[in-house]
């Protein structure tokens, strides 16, 4: 087994030769009408990424950042396959999403889902042992996951009730970590992963101007002034649905920020506002503060040349937004700090019930009491309303911990994408999706604080997205990087950086 960690995390990819080029998949043509946030994937628009052409004067710091991934050790390229497991996993997640069971039920409709799914696991693992002759790519977070689905495992003898642990392990998470390990191996060009962001925008889409109309007809049918969430699924409830937005809102920001068409920017600025809009109808306390935290994170990033500008234009975009919100919203906002405006008191509940899980968490701090059985303790059957007590309760300390490092561990590659590619931000794909991604992170960490959904499906696909972006990054950028670099150029700046490179090419 090689040494570095680089080789280690991706040791089923093959080393390229420093006039290596990713070849276009075949069949990856999805969504090119909208496909300006991350713009064309030629030839010319890839190296353009990472290094500078060969006339022209080097963007500031561009011959860094290239030299930094061109010396590193291991540079290898994603082996060219898996166009139909993507496309399976494409339309598994369009069935996720939109629910045909909901729409038109019949027995068809609510087997289709497992039958794609089934499908889609079959064709994955009959290509990656032809292409790669491995069960998985094994980037850090895969193991991690593997791991907490271990601790899983491990829970359900020593449940208070094993059956129902057994179901929730059964259930929705263990599709979660199937489809997660799917999407680490299958989405492995620039394409690909723009077609799966790009149905997640849509679905957000969709999903925000039915609760925005929802709202103007009067439908709210959450506690006399909240709109409902859609169906009986993950966007079930309106704080179910406003956590998908807030996790999917900022990728759209991104991809606004890197468009370069006017139609682009013009979409992708009305999807912002309104899933903004329909985060708001679902006057979601923990939605507000995830939103905030994730569109803060990526101004204060993206504005680093002038961040007192950037701080007022957020003070004022809060007091707008304050402005133009319902009634009722300030209240519920300040009900986070004074549970008494509430008029339904589920602040209060909400406090006693995280009380009894940290106190369950304490008092069964290894194994837990078994995933899913928080209920069976809990005041009137409730779920602790959030994912790190949940996953404490439940499973134990440990499993907490792994659970942790899996929400953090994505944040590091992205920041070194961001720092990388920063001085070419506007000709980079890699920049501002990178921003935007570890702010959907940021997102769902804050958000989920108030959600029971350790085990449900948000935070595996926006993980998934985050490797995705790192691996993709990495194997087109360091052999491009490698033949734009002259040696005795490198020689001149860095002898170590020549050495890295001549290590990479003669790979």
């Amino acid at each position: 087994m090689p040494s570095n960690r680089q080789a280690w995390d991706y040791e089923s990819v093959t080393r390229a030769s420093s006039a290596t080029r990713l070849p276009r998949e075949e069949g990856d043509e999805l969504s090119e009408d909208l496909s300006g946030g991350l713009g064309e994937e030629t030839p010319g628009d890839l190296s353009a990424g990472f290094a500078e052409a060969d006339t022209g004067a080097p963007e500031e710091g561009s011959r860094a950042a290239s030299a930094s991934r061109a010396s590193r050790v291991g540079a290898a390229i994603l082996k060219r396959g898996h166009g139909l497991t993507y496309a399976s996993l494409v339309l598994f997640t369009v069935v996720l999403y939109l629910r045909p069971a909901e729409l038109y039920p019949s027995p068809l409709t609510a087997s289709i889902a497992f039958f794609i799914g089934t499908f889609t696991l079959a064709v994955f693992f009959l290509s990656q042992l032809t292409l790669e002759g491995t069960l998985t790519a094994r980037p850090r977070e895969v193991n991690l996951l593997l791991l907490f689905c271990l601790f899983a495992l491990l829970s359900i003898p020593f449940a208070l009730d094993p059956g129902m642990a057994w179901d929730t392990f059964s259930g929705v998470f263990i599709r979660c970590v199937v489809i997660f390990v799917v999407m680490v191996n299958a989405v492995r060009t620039q394409r690909r992963l723009r077609g799966m962001l790009l149905v997640a925008l849509l679905t957000g889409i969709i999903l925000s101007a039915k609760g925005v109309n929802d709202y103007r007809l009067g439908n709210l049918t959450i506690e006399g002034y909240r709109v409902g969430g859609v169906g009986e699924g993950i966007f079930g409830n309106p704080n179910d649905l406003a956590l998908f937005l807030v996790t999917v809102a900022p990728v759209a920001v991104a991809m606004l920020l890197g468009s370069r068409s006017v139609f682009g920017k013009l979409f992708y600025a009305a999807a912002s506002l309104l899933m903004l809009a329909a985060v708001v109808v679902t006057f979601s306390r923990g939605a507000f503060l995830g939103l905030a935290a994730a569109l803060g994170l990526m101004a204060w990033k993206v504005g680093r040349r002038n961040r007192v500008g950037v701080v007022l234009l957020g003070f004022a975009c809060v007091v707008v937004l304050l402005a133009l919100a319902p009634g009722e919203y300030l209240r519920r906002l300040l009900s986070i700090f004074m549970p008494g405006l509430d008029p339904v008191g589920s602040s209060d509940m909400r406090r006693q019930i995280l009380m009894r899980s940290v106190w369950t968490a304490i008092v069964n701090p290894i194994n837990g009491i078994g995933m899913g059985n928080f209920p069976l303790v809990s005041l009137r059957n409730l779920v602790s309303h959030n994912a790190y007590t949940q996953v404490a309760a439940e499973m134990g300390l440990p499993a907490l911990a792994v659970y942790l490092m899996f929400l953090l561990t994505p944040f590091k590659g992205l920041s070194v994408i961001e720092r990388e590619t920063h001085g070419e931000r506007k000709s980079s794909r890699f920049y501002y999706l990178a921003v935007g991604l570890q702010a959907s992170l940021v997102g769902y960490v804050i958000s989920s604080f108030f959600a029971s959904v350790a085990y449900v499906w948000y935070v595996y696909y926006v993980v998934g997205y985050a490797v995705c972006l790192r691996r993709i990054y990495e194997s087109e950028g360091a052999p491009v990087a490698v033949t734009k670099a002259p040696a005795d150029e490198a020689r001149a700046d860095d002898e170590g950086a020549a050495s890295g490179l001549g290590a990479v090419a003669g790979g």
